[in-house]
């Protein structure tokens, strides 16, 4: 019953998610005007509001106009349900899961502005950098220092590759990684640049291979940062143990 509720928050947080990553980078409201169809106009309706189940049953089309609906909203609210649901399974009922669905939350608003926009608002981050201050002053890091090292290291790594590739990386990214830095701290933010950048180098290669992405256009990362993160926090102790009976 557990995973059944946390799985339906994190449908319901995720559509607040997607009006969140959509309206805060563009300096919108988020809480008016209503939700509303990007090509009619048409206002949309409770029932047209249900997380995935709208989407299902309209077969990804505004009910009024017919236009199609980007499944980014669905994908964005099964995934973030799906998350939740890994979080409970793999923490359990303890006070870390807290910060885990902090962690989750800000990775999906960050997907949805990444995606739309390669943008991850200041906004946002520094929203979340408040929380995750708190959190970790309730639940530290061991030793309490890590964050502050962690940080360091998020910050300067991405500084130092931007100033490299000569902008190659965008502020926003380099932001991002001092907040995770402090939040999962050194070993953990080290690796999940490891896996950010392998996830991206995967994706752009098969991406250029089917001709989605050209040689030398840019892409978002903030995508690929959120599973690496995500990936590092939830299974790094056993991606540390592989790594080390590989080598």
């Amino acid at each position: 019953m557990l995973l059944i509720y946390l799985f339906i928050i994190g449908l319901i947080l995720g559509s607040f998610y997607n009006v969140v990553g959509l309206r805060v980078p563009v300096k919108k409201s988020i809480v008016k005007p209503r939700s509303a169809c990007t090509d009619c106009g048409h206002n949309l309706q409770a029932y047209e509001l249900v997380p995935v189940l709208s989407y299902l049953f309209q077969r990804g089309k505004c009910r009024h106009c017919g236009v199609r609906i980007s499944p980014l909203y669905p994908i964005v609210e099964l995934l973030t349900g799906l998350l939740f649901v890994l979080a409970l399974v793999t923490l359990g009922w303890t006070p870390e899961l807290l910060f885990a669905l902090t962690l989750i939350s800000l990775f999906m608003i960050i997907f949805v502005s990444d995606i739309q926009y390669m943008l991850i608002p200041d906004r946002i981050l520094l929203s979340f950098a408040v929380i995750f201050i708190i959190e970790r002053l309730i639940w530290p890091l061991s030793p309490w220092w890590d964050s502050l090292v962690g940080c360091a290291i998020g910050f300067f790594l991405l500084l130092a590759i931007a100033v490299v590739s000569n902008g190659g990386m965008g502020g926003g990214d380099i932001k991002l990684f001092a907040l995770l830095g402090f939040a999962l701290g050194a070993k953990l933010v080290l690796l999940t640049f490891f896996l950010a950048t392998i996830y991206g180098a995967v994706f752009g290669l098969l991406a250029m291979l089917v001709g989605k992405v050209k040689r030398g256009n840019p892409i978002p990362f903030g995508p690929f940062i959120a599973a690496g993160a995500l990936s590092a926090y939830f299974f790094g102790k056993e991606i540390w143990l592989y790594y080390l009976q590989i080598f």
